[in-house]
């Protein structure tokens, strides 16, 4: 009773954890700004804009399959353990304290850093900022680079539990292969069992991929900058309320955005090439992990029929020894029965008188059994029921 008391407070407390980490959030922007929000949903959905259900797929209480949503002014990832949220000017990043979100953490830092860098290199006078600007219209945009950071790291992270598995199970596979033991088999079933568990977690992160890549009208909601630039032209003619909160960089971030797509604005808001080309690259990542654990799944496979072979190879010549103990047996009853019946105590004549008949019976009895034998054993082999 006290045992499941304690396994029921430990689950509470493991359960209080992550909910109180579920509202734990690390926020990037274009500004150079990084820190650690403590917000709820409702507030989290007011700053970025978006409704319940989507920010409903980031609750790490909850199991959603990966997935890459395009909103009007953000993009919801959820990628196995990265779950962020992208707007064209911030990063909300869910977990941070986490482990596994710690190294995707670094790379933000270290791959936002560059570019902010300039950008406040470029106030110090008028032909650095023109230079910066020059430059950073030449870069992809802000939300295509956090893109590309979480992608990366969940196709390194992928990547990497592949190999730790490929490590494990080849030498396991092998040491099966060489002996059969209950040890070495639940030690290859618990293999298996994670590479199947890898295997659909690989599957639906390359499936999200390959989904966006078919659908152009997917892949051009992600434009977010596209679509700010074009919000806020004079050529749109769109008169809304700016949404984003108060920063420096806004207007060089809206100015930028207008000019790199300005094509965009006159008709050419279909063009995808950009992202089609990045989500390619991380596509084909994504699928070379995939064929490590199809051919680890087709080594394991074959490990198995070349168990199953070996299993069967013993079966059958467990059922050889049975053929021949058998067969000795049913000679062995005959001899028997030539004993039993002269060992019966029933009185009769020509029992008198004829002992010296006694070796003879002996000898011929067993003749007969042993040749009885041999020609079973003989049909047997003629017929292909054992091996030569």
């Amino acid at each position: 009773m006290a045992a499941a008391v304690a396994a029921g407070g430990e689950a509470a407390a493991a359960a209080a954890k992550k909910r109180a980490a579920s509202r734990s959030w690390i926020l990037f922007d274009a500004a150079g700004e990084e820190r650690e929000l403590d917000a709820d949903k409702y507030a989290i959905m007011h700053r970025v804009d978006i409704n319940a259900r989507d920010l409903r797929i980031l609750d790490p209480l909850l199991s959603y399959p990966s997935t890459i949503l395009g909103r009007e002014r953000a993009i919801v990832l959820n990628l196995e353990h990265i779950k962020a949220i992208v707007t064209s000017e911030e990063v909300l990043l869910r977990d941070p304290s986490d482990e596994d979100v710690i190294p995707v953490v670094e790379e933000l830092r270290r791959r936002l850093a560059p570019s902010i860098a300039a950008q406040h290199n470029g106030k110090d006078n008028l032909s650095g900022q023109q230079d910066v600007e020059a430059a950073e219209e030449d870069e992809s945009p802000f939300e295509f680079r956090a893109l590309e950071v979480t992608l990366e790291a969940i196709c390194s992270f992928l990547d990497a539990r592949t190999t730790e598995l490929e490590t494990d199970a080849y030498p396991a596979l092998d040491e099966l292969t060489s002996k059969i033991s209950s040890r070495n088999l639940d030690r290859v079933r618990k293999l298996k069992s994670g590479m199947t568990r890898l295997t659909a977690r690989v599957q639906k992160v390359r499936d999200e991929l390959e989904q966006l890549l078919d659908d152009d009208d997917d892949m051009a909601d992600l434009y977010l900058s596209r679509k700010l630039a074009g919000a806020s032209s004079p050529v749109s003619g769109s008169g809304g309320p700016n949404w984003f909160p108060a920063s420096p960089t806004i207007g060089s971030k809206i100015s930028r955005a207008s000019r790199a797509s300005a094509a965009t604005i006159h008709g050419n808001e279909n063009d995808v090439e950009e992202l089609e080309m990045l989500l390619e690259a991380y596509f084909m990542q994504i699928d070379g992990t995939l064929n490590k654990l199809t051919t680890l799944r087709e080594y394991i496979d074959d490990t198995e029929d070349y168990i199953n072979i070996q299993l069967d190879n013993h079966r059958n010549q467990l059922i050889q020894l049975e053929l021949f103990l058998s067969s000795g047996t049913v000679c062995l009853s005959l001899y028997s029965l030539v004993a039993g019946v002269f060992g019966m105590n029933i009185p009769y004549t020509w029992n008198d008188g004829h002992g010296y008949v006694f070796k003879w019976v002996v000898i011929v009895s067993g003749l007969f059994c042993a040749f009885m034998f041999v020609t079973i054993v003989a049909y047997a082999r003629h017929k292909g029921l054992v091996g030569s």
